[in-house]
């Protein structure tokens, strides 16, 4: 089989996540690196994938496809387990760099789906499996019954997996009830990350703006968030072998821009009531939110 990308994590609140909270919620910690799976093909050959493309060892996700074939326990995971794609974070230096020296350059599981059954498998399930061939996983800090935003916020404060001694939190919690469908009929994973809740709250307990927004100024202070442009940035660092050039603005604002578009136009729809939007204004917006994020890069 070839890639099968694994679901856009969707901002708890919103209605692709409307009730995922009804239930038992696992609550995992958020790592800063790469999104990256790993599967058997028909052959069992190793192959595996970035967040949106299959591998090459031309091309590997800041090394680790180079790493996967060498590793010996995915091998042989996926020998008795073929029928399985194993997705995680490969743990390379994005925003985030107060990972403890050890964590880096390492496979850190976070679900497994089942391509029999077109299901990922619960974390009680699994979690004996890739025990018994050592490998890595992220487990839940918390099993939460009928959270709301209030208990998952404090979650936010518990993510210290993998964190030195004293250097905060890492990036945020994902949300995941395994008996949730939503409205729509997917599977689909809820994430609070905190740079933007932190973001909201100043926000909500600051004082208020005065003026009139424009919708699409609404949502450009909505969802283009201190950590979406840090994440562009550092996947642009990464690609050019560690450097940043201000030849590299135009990719910054443009990705953004394709990022929110991309990501988040049903967010735009749902949450601002099916609004007309100029998609030029929208940019422009976008463009000065980014600045104003990021003024060092300008």
């Amino acid at each position: 089989m070839s890639l099968l990308k694994y679901p856009h994590l969707e901002r708890f609140g919103t209605t692709e996540v409307e009730a995922i909270e009804v239930g038992t919620a696992y609550v995992f910690p958020k790592l800063d690196g790469t999104n990256a799976s790993v599967w058997a093909a028909e052959d069992y050959s190793i192959k595996a994938g970035s967040r949106n493309r299959e591998l090459s060892l031309d091309s590997d996700n800041a090394g680790f496809y180079a790493a996967m074939l060498q590793d010996k326990q995915v091998g042989a995971y996926l020998l008795e387990y073929p029928y399985h794609i194993l997705y995680g974070e490969w743990l390379v230096p994005h925003t985030v760099k107060t990972y403890v020296d050890t964590a880096w350059r390492k496979f850190y599981v976070f679900d497994v789906f089942n391509k029999l059954t077109s299901q990922f498998i619960p974390f009680t399930e699994y979690e004996e499996r890739l025990k018994a061939y050592g490998l890595k996983y992220l487990a839940p800090i918390a099993i939460i019954k009928n959270g709301d935003l209030d208990v998952f916020t404090k979650c936010l404060e518990k993510n210290t997996v993998l964190i030195k001694d004293g250097e905060g939190v890492g990036e945020g919690i994902v949300i995941k009830n395994y008996d949730y469908v939503n409205r729509y009929g997917r599977v689909t994973w809820a994430k609070l990350v905190t740079n933007e809740f932190k973001d909201k709250h100043h926000k909500e307990m600051g004082a208020p703006l005065i003026g009139c927004e424009i919708v699409e100024e609404k949502i450009v202070n909505k969802l283009v968030t201190e950590s979406l442009v840090d994440k562009v940035v550092a996947k642009i660092i990464t690609s050019n072998d560690g450097v940043w050039s201000s030849k590299n603005i135009p990719q910054l604002i443009g990705t953004v821009f394709y990022d929110l578009v991309r990501e988040d136009i049903w967010t735009m729809v749902k949450e601002f009531k099916n609004p007309t939007i100029n998609f030029k204004t929208l940019s422009h917006y976008t463009t000065a939110k980014i600045k104003e994020l990021r003024k060092d890069l300008f």
